[in-house]
């Protein structure tokens, strides 16, 4: 049966206190929204619908960034949670099979229990997600008589004996495109806020007759992000979840504590991750790889046994080969290093390709932006760069090249030459002695004239 989604990512989140969209705001180095898609993704869903109001622009941009496909909806007054829903009629309301409702400031729901909530629909028209609180606090709670769902009491409506029960609302639920659509439309706004909760969509169901039903997941998949402090909770949240999945994967973590991974992380089994490594978006890492402590990487991709760091930073378009070596405070962007190709300290790779088994030596620089535009270096196999040597580019070195330490390369290099490009040393007997004692007699005087 085809299932579409409807993220909902309206609000402005005033709690906190910023100008960012709350869904905007990032765990694990990506926005709380992508969290929400990444489980709704899993689905292989037929459309997703993200419900857009403040920030509409950065939303639709952030949401678009993750799945081109997405189809925008905007919510121009935010008059609640039915009257959001009630936005995606127009682009859901005849769509086959189950809608889920997600919510972009819940980044925790499990794709496994989406799947759960799907197979509860053939048992009940609407599936609520559910959880027991350990504090119920303000949440809506769920009434429940045998295994069906009477009714949602939002906590402002509720009286002291609902207030009594724990078993709450998430707020993400499931129904048939045309149940939900027609029991949204039912919706009114007679209670304590004036707004269209989409959770009377359970006692709408069953004066029709019809069944609802709850699914009960733990308390933690439930999380909301409204707060600084929530974020801050969220994120440590995530961090503990990632690392203790990339140790039962069998990744080894020698501090996990210090190591902070981003919502698509990919690490291999043997892989060896050292303390103190920080992972961007869009990293992966094979199979008996080794990032040493203190390295920071981002959109970078690193083979079956190369070794990074420590304290080395790959930047997004780093393409690391088989047994690659890079080493302390080496920066690469946007280049491709071919298997054994070794960098092992104090130099920038940037926009460069490199080839197999070349040696770059400490210092040197691809000098690759002009001031207006970027220019790509390549150097070929089995070469070596002396240290201290800046690559000037548009620039290529052949195969088996050899530069001498501290040269301006400007110009191409042929396979198995030698390029020299300094001024010949020229040596001043005494002088040194000469200009360090009238330094010192100026400094002795205060005299800088």
């Amino acid at each position: 049966m085809p299932v579409s989604l409807i993220i909902l990512a309206a609000g402005q989140g005033s709690r906190m206190n910023s100008d960012l969209p709350k869904v905007l705001h990032k765990v694990a180095a990506a926005p709380l929204l992508h969290h929400a898609m990444t489980a709704g993704a899993a689905l292989a869903p037929e459309q997703v619908v993200v419900v857009t109001g403040h920030g509409s622009d950065a939303v639709s941009a952030a949401a678009i960034s993750f799945d081109p496909e997405v189809s925008i909806v905007l919510q121009t007054e935010q008059n609640g949670t039915g009257h959001a829903v009630d936005q995606a009629r127009g682009l859901l309301a005849d769509a086959a099979g189950d809608v889920i409702v997600l919510y972009g400031d819940t980044p925790f729901i499990r794709a496994e229990t989406l799947e759960t909530m799907l197979e509860a629909r053939a048992r009940h028209a609407v599936v609520v997600l559910g959880f027991e609180a350990a504090d119920p606090g303000r949440y809506g709670r769920l009434v429940v008589e045998g295994a069906s769902l009477e009714r949602i009491v939002e906590y402002k409506d509720a009286s002291e004996a609902e207030r009594a029960i724990t078993l709450c609302n998430s707020g993400v639920i499931c129904a048939s495109a045309r149940d939900l659509f027609s029991l949204v439309g039912e919706i009114g706004n007679e209670n304590a806020s004036g707004e269209y909760y989409l959770t009377d969509i359970v006692a709408l169901a069953r004066a029709r007759g019809l069944s609802a039903g709850v699914v009960i997941c733990d308390e933690a998949e439930t999380l909301g992000v409204n707060t600084r402090a929530e974020l801050a909770g969220a994120e440590a949240a995530f961090q503990a979840r990632a690392r203790a999945e990339a140790l039962e994967n069998g990744v080894t973590l020698t501090a996990p504590e210090t190591v902070f991974f981003a919502l698509d992380t990919v690490i291999g089994r043997d892989a060896i991750i050292g303390p103190h490594v920080l992972f961007g978006t869009r990293v992966t890492i094979e199979s008996e790889a080794e990032v040493k402590g203190f390295c920071h990487l981002e959109g970078c991709h690193i083979s079956r046994g190369a070794d990074v760091g420590p304290f080395a930073r790959l930047r997004p378009g780093a393409e690391l080969a088989e047994n690659v070596h890079v080493g302390n405070f080496v920066e690469i962007k946007n280049a491709i290093l071919d298997e054994g190709v070794k960098v092992g300290h104090l130099t920038y790779i940037g926009d460069a390709d490199v080839g197999e088994f070349t040696n770059i030596g400490a210092g040197t620089v691809t000098c690759n932006y002009d001031g207006v535009m970027k220019h790509r270096t390549r150097i070929g196999k089995n070469a070596f760069i002396g240290s201290d040597t800046m690559l000037v580019a548009p620039v290529t070195l052949g195969d088996g090249a050899l530069t001498g330490s501290g040269s301006v390369i400007t110009g191409d290099v042929p396979a198995g030459a030698l390029a020299l490009a300094r001024a010949r040393q020229v040596n001043k007997p005494g002088l040194a002695e000469k200009i360090f004692t009238r330094l010192r007699a100026i400094k002795a005087t205060g005299n800088k004239g």
